[in-house]
């Protein structure tokens, strides 16, 4: 293992390895969720303990970290500019999160709420109604897809445990998709989805 870095030393050894597993967790998903399993001591050691720390480390990167007001959820957000977070996405991955994005906007334009939770059916009709001149897809596809956003923790997906039931499983979409993809407004989030269409820009 590499040497504790110095800037560190006042850290104590006992939290070293899961300050560790913090950085790591932030680094290969982009947030701790602290509602579930491990990542509620994880969530706390960040939050409560060494928030400035860790603040100070991602900032070198350009990123800053998010401490969500209504959830037990820590972020690491890239400083808002260029959409680069799309850009790590196939066309369809994006189609999926630009969709995600323009119902959790609905919805808070609607009535504020901590979460979104809609049905894999109600992802596949939206996509549809969003990005209507584009084949939709697979059933495959879209719960390949829906894993990898679970993996980056912007979306919490839970596949019903019955495949002739695969549009009744759940998708709740957190609030880290909103903050890692950085619309200002809807009018951001058209220019966008306009690419997208093969439609000409004003």
């Amino acid at each position: 293992m590499l040497p504790w870095p110095e800037f560190w030393n006042h850290i104590p050894d006992a939290d070293r390895q899961p300050l560790r597993e913090c950085v790591a967790d932030l680094l290969k998903t982009g947030a701790i969720l602290g509602d579930e399993g491990a990542g509620r001591e994880l969530f706390l050691l960040a939050r409560d303990q060494y928030f400035s720390e860790l603040s100070a480390w991602f900032a070198v990167l350009n990123i800053e970290l998010v401490v969500d007001s209504e959830r037990p959820i820590l972020q690491a957000r890239p400083v808002p500019g260029d959409c680069e977070l799309v850009a790590t996405f196939t066309k369809e991955e994006t189609l999926i999160v630009l969709s995600l994005w323009r119902i959790w906007d609905e919805a808070m334009s609607e009535k504020p709420t901590a979460g979104v939770v809609l049905t894999t059916n109600d992802v596949w009709l939206k996509l549809r109604l969003f990005f209507d001149k584009i084949e939709p897809p697979t059933e495959s596809n879209l719960d390949r897809i829906l894993a990898k956003l679970r993996r980056k923790r912007l979306i919490r997906y839970q596949r019903h445990e019955d495949a002739n039931r695969f549009g009744e499983s759940l998708v709740e979409v957190l609030p880290t998709l909103p903050r890692a993809i950085p619309f200002q407004d809807l009018e951001a989030w058209e220019a966008q989805a306009a690419l997208y269409r093969g439609e000409a820009q004003p």
